[in-house]
């Protein structure tokens, strides 16, 4: 088996379209209507927003994004493992990922909202 690569992605394809639908599917089960933030395609390809998913080969292990508030501040955004993937840490190294861009950016605060 490879190593896991964490690539920048265009959101155009299908498997990173069904792993966010599958992710705005599980938020709307479990969240209150006017606590949901999760983002959907559209809007994560704003230019305020860069988006990351893990492969192994070709197999889609997850996906995870950062959005500028502003000049000095970034949200993690769409953090989702594929069912499959669970607990291999995979969501930690994305997270790394994601950190890494925020700490080169100069980033002095970085929210996150976790949903169990």
């Amino acid at each position: 088996m490879s190593q896991l690569q964490i690539r920048q992605d265009d959101l155009t394809g299908r498997k990173v379209a069904n792993l966010l639908q599958e992710h705005l599917e599980n938020i709307k089960k479990i969240t209150p209507p006017e606590s949901i933030h999760a983002l959907d395609l559209q809007a994560l390809r704003s230019p305020d927003i860069i988006f990351w998913t893990a492969w192994e080969d070709d197999e889609l292990l997850g996906c995870g994004a950062l959005k500028e508030l502003d000049s000095r501040s970034g949200e993690v955004k769409s953090m989702r493992t594929a069912k499959v993937h669970r607990r291999k840490g995979v969501a930690s190294k994305i997270l790394e990922h994601i950190i890494a861009e925020a700490e080169q950016r100069s980033y002095e605060r970085l929210n996150i909202a976790f949903i169990s």
